[in-house]
């Protein structure tokens, strides 16, 4: 480095010069910033702290070594995660000294999790897009068939978790048909592999629900399940789709996109299929209830069937009661429809007498109202006539009034220009004030310019 040391100054040509160890620390401080860029350091954490500050403290190591790191409350609050203690972490650093204590540390920018934690990060990542895309939204989810004519099973023909889902279903469903639809669970794209045999259980339409498993694992083991080309198989299939994916404890992308998550292969076997020595005891009891009623439904029938014994009459009796009847209700019907009728005429015959009595007669009448007529129509013209005579004196005495009467006999009205209100006192007016004159056949705006007033006590 050609920059000059901070302390150089005041080092002497037999470098017996004294420096504080502040300005020693700081000096070296400056050093490492220049000398060590932005760098990407693995380890694992250690001694991690949150201070009430906000600020983190930690340590990252490996085998051989550790480093003390800060990342101040400005970086921390936008990491993706707290580290915890034990956690495989890369952290962006510039390596820096604690000038106070003159230790050496990194000033960390950033963090982010290494191998297993990349794997979550990306897991985190994918369940977030596909959760805005509404595929694993509790409404598409659609509920497991209780009786299925066949289950259909996507996973290795080599899988332990074959085995248990194959025994669990003998055990308590063997007259269901199961379909097992191979697929490698593990390996380069094995999730391609397995999303075909889920599309292709869905095209064929084969079975009543799917089940999608595999044993347990590590995270790599299980990242098959993790992929958005299966998930996306498992939501568009048309069958329920049930996934059992490693243990209980394992969560997959797979096992948020089907329909029902089993903690186990076992669990989802149980899931799908209904016990068979359950549904014996069902059969049985239905079988005994049907049974039942059936015998009461017969008493009740051969009871109802006594009594209609009993009640049985001859069809001859029965119809020469039936013709007396209707002859009898004929002869009703015809003296009650009679009857109204006589009734009807008799009222009308009553009210067109009474209204012949009381008819008014009209001609009286019409000839009072042309009278009453004719003699508002001659009140009228005479009302009119006196307001006309009326109108006219008024008009004639406001011709006499008009001003513009008395300005056709000579006289002028003098107004202020400023103001327009009329000049009534000489003293108002005064040279280089100007004035407006109102004659009979017009006006003129006018300066004076020589003013003698005169008071005079009129003409």
């Amino acid at each position: 480095m050609n920059s000059e040391s901070p302390f150089s100054s005041s080092a002497g040509a037999a470098g017996d010069a004294v420096v504080p160890v502040s300005v020693l620390n700081r000096a070296i401080g400056t050093m490492l910033e220049r000398s060590f860029p932005l760098v990407w350091v693995s380890g694992e954490v250690s001694n991690f702290t949150r201070a009430a500050s906000g600020h983190w403290y930690f340590s990252i190591k490996d085998a051989q070594a550790q480093m003390r790191c800060v990342m101040f409350r400005g970086r921390a609050q936008y990491a993706e995660f707290t580290p915890r203690e034990g956690d495989k972490i890369e952290v962006r650093a510039l390596v820096t000294m604690y000038e106070p204590r003159g230790e050496l540390q990194l000033n960390v920018e950033a963090v982010r999790r290494t191998g297993q934690g990349r794997l979550y990060e990306a897991f985190l990542r994918l369940k977030a897009q596909l959760e805005s895309e509404g595929l694993f939204d509790a409404e598409r989810k659609r509920a497991l068939p209780a009786h299925p004519r066949a289950i259909g099973i996507v996973t290795s023909l080599q899988a332990a978790a074959l085995r248990d889902v194959l025994t669990t279903l003998a055990r308590r469903a063997p007259h269901i048909p199961v379909i097992v639809y191979p697929a490698p669970v593990q390996g380069a794209g094995v999730s391609a592999k397995l999303a075909a045999m889920v599309e292709t259980a869905s095209r064929r339409g084969e079975v009543d629900v799917l089940i999608v498993c595999r044993g347990g694992g590590s995270i790599e083991d299980l990242w098959a399940f993790n992929e958005e080309v299966l998930a996306r198989a498992i939501a568009e299939s048309k069958m329920p789709v049930v996934s059992g994916v490693g243990h209980e404890t394992d969560f997959t992308i797979a096992d948020f996109a089907a329909d029902v998550r089993a903690p186990t292969p076992t669990g989802a076997a149980e899931l799908v299929s209904p016990q068979r020595v359950l549904l014996l005891r069902e059969l049985d009891h239905r079988h005994a209830t049907l049974a039942r009623g059936f015998g009461r439904m017969m008493e009740r029938r051969a009871q109802q069937l006594d009594w209609l014994a009993r009640r049985l009459v001859s069809p001859a009796e029965r119809l020469a009661r039936q013709r007396t009847h209707l002859q009898q209700l004929s002869v009703r019907l015809a003296s009650a429809g009679a009857r109204p009728v006589r009734d009807a005429r008799g009222r009308f015959a009553l009210v067109q007498m009474r209204w012949q009595r009381w008819r008014p007669d009209l001609s009286l009448q019409r000839s009072q109202v042309s009278g009453l007529a004719e003699r508002m129509e001659r009140a009228l013209l005479r009302q009119h006539e006196r307001h006309i005579a009326r109108v006219e004196t008024l008009a004639a005495r406001l011709e006499v009034l008009s001003p513009q009467r008395t300005l056709e006999r000579g006289y002028a009205a003098l107004l202020d220009a400023q103001n327009g209100r009329a000049v009534r006192a000489p003293s108002a007016l005064k040279p280089g004030r100007r004035m407006t004159v109102h004659l009979a056949e017009g006006s003129a705006d006018i300066a004076l310019s020589d003013v003698q007033p005169r008071l005079t006590e009129g003409f």
